[in-house]
């Protein structure tokens, strides 16, 4: 008897992370855990950040999931090294947690030739430096000019995926972004929500410059971490099932969970 492989956001972003691991991997079974009464995580301290992201992550673990993906990059950047080190192997030291800006800083140097990448994030993403951090240890050379994009999460959970209003906000990031280095070759995606918004960031963005988004950087590489650790993997339930639970309204999530997902959702709402 396995457990399902469980994702947990502090909202929707992380939707758009599940979805491309469920493409890949069909087979499994999956629990998506949205914090939807607490997002954003975005602004918040680091202390609360990892409270609730503990509240999270154990709610997943009890619930008999044997690896959990932090698919929320606020929660990678501010929780998931205390988490991994310090957390896990106190309470539940048979399990596995993962997070979503290492295996994205793995792949950053597949992308660019100039070696100058422009990062859009949350503020709070930006203002943690883990991203700049982790690609200065696994691809040297990288510099990475960061842009907080703090009204794009807004426009996306209000439903504006494309319009004037948000080629304004796109418009104006990238001109911030080419302020700091003119010679960017790279853009990184680095929140869950851009995804729904990457086509409308292409037709702004000069066509010389890659887009790279983390809803392709993930699934495979969680595919290659489960063949990497059969331990794990053997543990993991393959009935095609997928359950999701939410600490709001279950309404106001299966909502915008169906845009984020293209088919319709029903939650659970739990209290962690």
């Amino acid at each position: 008897m396995g457990g399902p492989l469980g994702v947990f956001d502090s909202g929707f972003g992380g939707l758009t992370i599940f979805k491309g691991i469920r493409s890949q991997i069909p087979e499994y079974d999956f629990l998506y855990l949205g914090d939807n009464a607490r997002t954003p995580y975005g602004n918040r301290s680091f202390e609360t950040v990892l409270a609730f992201s503990i509240e999270a992550v154990n709610y997943l673990l009890k619930s008999g999931c044997p690896l959990v993906v932090v698919a929320c990059n606020t929660a990678s950047a501010k929780a998931l090294r205390t988490i991994q080190q310090n957390w896990l192997p106190k309470h539940f030291p048979d399990r596995r947690v993962l997070g979503v800006i290492r295996p994205t800083a793995e792949a950053v140097s597949n992308f660019t030739k100039t070696k100058k990448v422009g990062l859009w994030a949350t503020t709070g993403t930006v203002k943690s430096g883990s991203f700049p951090i982790e690609i200065e240890k696994l691809a040297p050379g990288v510099q990475v000019f960061q842009q907080a994009c703090p009204l794009l999460v807004p426009l996306v959970e209000a439903g504006e995926l494309d319009g004037e209003g948000l080629h304004h906000f796109i418009q104006k990031y990238w001109r911030l972004t080419m302020a700091q280095c003119g010679d960017i070759d790279t853009l990184l995606l680095a929140c869950t929500h851009y995804p729904l918004i990457y086509n409308e960031i292409r037709k702004i963005i000069p066509e010389s410059v890659r887009i790279v988004s983390q809803d392709k950087i993930i699934p495979p590489s969680l595919v290659d971490y489960l063949s990497r650790h059969p331990e794990i993997d053997s543990r993991l339930a393959k009935n095609g099932t997928a359950q999701f639970l939410t600490t709001e309204e279950e309404s106001f999530f299966n909502q915008l969970a169906g845009v984020f997902l293209g088919e319709s959702v029903r939650s659970q709402k739990v209290v962690l």
